[in-house]
C-alpha cells in the first residue's frame, strides 16, 4: 500500500515546522515545551496518517466489492456471453470504489485490447494484492484454455472464504486490542507514579545520606538535565546527557514499550507486523506526550 506525496503533505510538514519554531522561541524551558513538540510532529505527519487510513479503507472496500463483480461475471458467462462481452455487460452495475477500474476495463475491451492485458492493467491499477492474485489465476486459466466459469466460481468462493476468515479474526482480536491499549495506559500510569511520586520520595532520603557514595549517585541520577539551544554543538551534547538521565531513560523505556506493543497488535489483528506500525505510532506519540508532560511538573 503506497501513499503518494501530495501538496497537502507538504502543507502539513510546513505547519509542523512552523509550530515547532514558535514553540522553541516562546515555550523553551516551560512545562508545555516538549508536549508542544509532539503536537508539531503530529501536524507534520497527520496528512500522511489520514491518507494511509483512507487508502486502507478504500482497499478493504475494493476487496469487499470484487467478489460481487466476479459473481456477476460468472452469471453473464453462464448465460452464453463471451468473457469480454460479459465484462462490458456487468460493468454497468455500481460497485462502489471498484466501479472506475471496472469501467476502464470495459472501455479497453470495447477498443479490442487483448483480454489478458486488460486484466493485468485492471489488477495493477487497483493496487490490491488479493485482486492481483485472483486476476493472475484468471489469466492463466484463459491462456491454458480452462473452463472460465469454474475458475471464476472457485475464485469467488475463495474470496468469500478469505473475507469470512478476516471478519472472524477481527471480531476475536478486537477485545484483545482494547485490552492491549488499556494495559499500555496502565503501564504509563505506573511510570508516572514512579517518576513523580516514588523517585522524589526516595530522593528525600538521599539528601540525608548525601555524603555517601550511594546518596551522591542517586542524587546525580535524579538530577534534571536541561536541553541547551544556544548552539548546535551544545544542543546535541546536552541531548546526549538528557538521554542517559533518569528522565530520558524513563521516556525511552515508555517509547520502546509502545513501539513493540504496537507491532504485536498489528501481528495479532492483521497477521502482518508492518500493519502494526500504525499502532506503534499512536502508542509512541501518546507515551512521549504523557511522559514529557508529567516530567514538566517535577
Amino acid at each position: 500500500m503506497k501513499v503518494e506525496f501530495k501538496a497537502r503533505h507538504a502543507l502539513g510538514i510546513v505547519l509542523g515546522l512552523f509550530v515547532a519554531i514558535l514553540n522553541i522561541i516562546f515555550m523553551r524551558g516551560q512545562i508545555l515545551f516538549w508536549p508542544m513538540m509532539v503536537v508539531a510532529f503530529s501536524f507534520a505527519w497527520a496528512t500522511f496518517w489520514i491518507d494511509f487510513i483512507s487508502e486502507n479503507k478504500r482497499q478493504k472496500e475494493l476487496e469487499r466489492r470484487f467478489p460481487e463483480f466476479v459473481r456477476n461475471l460468472v452469471g453473464a458467462i453462464k448465460s452464453g456471453m463471451p468473457a469480454s462481452t460479459a465484462v462490458i455487460h456487468v460493468s454497468k452495475t455500481d460497485y462502489g470504489d471498484l466501479s472506475p477500474y471496472i469501467t476502464k476495463l470495459a472501455n479497453q475491451l470495447e477498443w479490442s485490447y487483448p483480454f489478458h492485458k486488460t486484466l493485468q492493467s485492471f489488477a495493477r491499477n487497483t493496487g490490491n494484492s488479493i485482486i492481483k492474485r485472483a486476476i493472475s489465476t484468471v489469466i492463466e486459466a484463459e491462456r491454458s484454455g480452462g473452463n472460465m466459469e469454474d475458475v471464476l466460481e472457485s475464485i469467488t468462493n475463495s474470496l468469500i472464504e478469505i473475507k469470512n476468515i478476516k471478519l472472524s479474526r477481527e471480531a476475536s482480536i478486537h477485545s484483545q486490542l482494547v485490552q492491549s491499549y488499556i494495559i499500555f495506559f496502565v503501564f504509563l500510569s505506573i511510570m508516572i507514579v514512579i517518576q513523580n511520586v516514588l523517585v522524589p520520595y526516595i530522593g528525600s532520603f538521599s539528601e540525608a545520606s548525601s555524603g555517601s557514595v550511594t546518596g551522591d549517585n542517586l542524587f546525580n541520577m535524579m538530577a534534571k538535565v536541561s536541553i541547551d539551544f544556544s548552539s548546535p554543538i551544545n544542543f546535541f551534547y546536552s541531548l546526549g546527557g538528557w538521554f542517559v538521565s533518569f528522565h530520558g531513560i524513563l521516556l525511552m523505556l515508555a517509547m520502546f514499550q509502545g513501539f513493540f506493543a504496537g507491532l504485536v497488535m498489528g501481528k495479532l489483528a492483521d497477521g502482518d507486523i508492518k500493519s502494526g506500525l500504525k499502532h506503534s505510532i499512536i502508542l509512541i506519540t501518546l507515551a512521549f506526550f504523557v511522559i514529557t508532560l508529567s516530567q514538566g511538573f517535577l
